[in-house]
């Protein structure tokens, strides 16, 4: 692992002093280059410095590492208009390095920090280069769900430390108190996010410039997934107990949510509200505590980390052109741009989990999970299945069928690094299904 830390740290120095394009192809580099040390099952290997990667880690590690190299090749107009391009380069590599830390950490604490850690440059991402005045509350609001509920599991993992004499992930034994399970997963739920501690994803999405949604949606929801995950054998006995009542509230929140997003008139929102419907089923799935939640979550976080940054990208491109996030502005554009409308075709299957994406193994996986722990559930899962299909349609529809306003004529053609863009999101996305064995090797 360390070769890795030692690349991109090599990377961070230099970015002040090299090209924009030469931080892309590195990291691009970096990405292929950790991809031929796959890990190959449960054993954590790699291991250097109380760093190293299991199945889980790997995946999410190389999701952090593609999405990032994406982010940087989707924001050229930064680098275009010089708009403090080597700072943004500067915090975007600080943020993946914060991100491969937290996942390769074998130390629940050292996780915890760099968990915190990577809540600062995403932070500077909204407030340094979001578009809109509102930018300033987005970020405030994304620091205190954080925070607020940051303490508390500090508080939590000391007592755990005094228990065990040791905060790695190995030796963590099972606990049976119902505030310790409180303290140590409200974190998780709040970034995930779980309905009713949402609130914060939205905004944040809305006011972020194109890096801060696709680092948002594309990896950040998947740190509360990951803890969860990690601390399952911690919560064994107390999770069996009190876990229905979460899952309640994702079920209940993820249709309720999939309903909002039918009558949402801000592209960014609608794909922003459809990001907290899927990742409530991957919390549920987690919490139900069998193995068919621990593979279907792993599957559809990452289909999704890929799908609805692929989205947020399509809707930057039309917002780069009209200057607006508006259904009832952004229309027609299978007239302008019909090579575009085919893009916007395959994301939003992909995002209503038609085949062959990754997105429709995650939720077949997930439905039998959740329908193994409750039968019941099942009429939360057909709404759910429903409406992830209606709103995707609502999205393709309004945007690139009707008529189109005369202002749009005057606007610039999609060029070969926005195609390269979208063509990077789709293909990994659509072929993963095939090595799905990989998503089970890691429990």
């Amino acid at each position: 692992m360390m070769d890795l830390i030692f690349s991109l740290s090599c990377l961070i120095f230099i970015s002040f002093f090299v090209k924009y394009w030469f931080s892309v192809y590195y990291g691009f580099l970096l990405s292929f280059m950790f991809l031929l040390k796959l890990s190959f099952g449960f054993e954590i290997l790699n291991i250097s410095c109380g760093l190293g990667v299991d199945l889980l880690s790997f995946s999410l590690i190389a999701l952090s590492l593609w999405i990032c190299s994406l982010m940087l090749l989707a924001s050229g107009e930064i680098n275009f208009y010089s708009v403090y391009s080597k700072f943004f380069v500067f915090t975007v590599l600080i943020l993946l390095m914060s991100l491969i830390l937290a996942f390769s950490s074998m130390n629940l604490f050292v996780f915890y920090l760099f968990f915190e850690v990577s809540l600062i440059p995403t932070l500077l991402l909204i407030i340094g280069w979001g578009n809109q005045p509102e930018r300033i509350s987005a970020g405030m609001y994304l620091l205190f769900y954080t925070l607020l509920v940051s303490l508390p599991m500090m508080m939590g993992l000391f007592f755990l430390d005094v228990k065990n004499n040791t905060m790695e992930f190995y030796f963590l034994s099972s606990i049976d108190n119902l505030f310790l399970y409180i303290c140590l997963s409200m974190v998780f739920f709040v970034k995930i996010p779980m309905f009713f501690v949402h609130l914060w994803l939205p905004k944040a999405h809305v006011e972020a410039p194109i890096a801060g949604s696709m680092i948002l949606a594309g990896v950040m929801l998947k740190l509360g997934g990951y803890g969860l995950l990690r601390l399952m054998s911690v919560f064994t006995f107390i999770g069996t107990k009190n876990n229905l009542f979460f899952i309640l509230i994702s079920m209940v929140g993820a249709v309720f949510i999939s309903m909002v997003c039918v009558r949402q008139s801000d592209m960014k929102m609608l794909i922003a509200y459809s990001s907290v419907s899927h990742m409530s089923v991957v919390l549920a799935g987690i919490l139900t505590y069998n193995l068919w939640g621990s593979w279907g979550s792993l599957s559809l976080m990452l289909a999704h980390g890929l799908s609805s940054s692929g989205l947020f990208c399509l809707a930057n491109l039309l917002y780069e052109r009209t200057h607006s996030r508006s259904l009832y502005l952004n229309k027609g554009f299978i007239n302008i741009m019909p090579s575009l409308a085919l893009w916007w075709f395959l994301f939003c299957s992909s995002n209503m989990s038609a085949p062959p994406s990754l997105n429709l193994v995650g939720e077949i996986i997930l439905i039998n999970s959740i329908y193994l722990y409750s039968s019941y559930f099942l009429v939360f899962l057909f709404f759910l299945v429903f409406y992830s299909g209606v709103y995707s349609l609502f999205l393709y529809s309004f945007t690139q069928h009707g008529q189109f306003y005369s202002g749009l004529y005057s606007m610039n053609s999609v060029n070969g690094r926005e195609y390269l863009l979208l063509f990077l999101h789709w293909v990994p996305l659509n072929l993963l299904f095939l090595k799905g064995e990989f998503v089970s090797c890691w429990v």
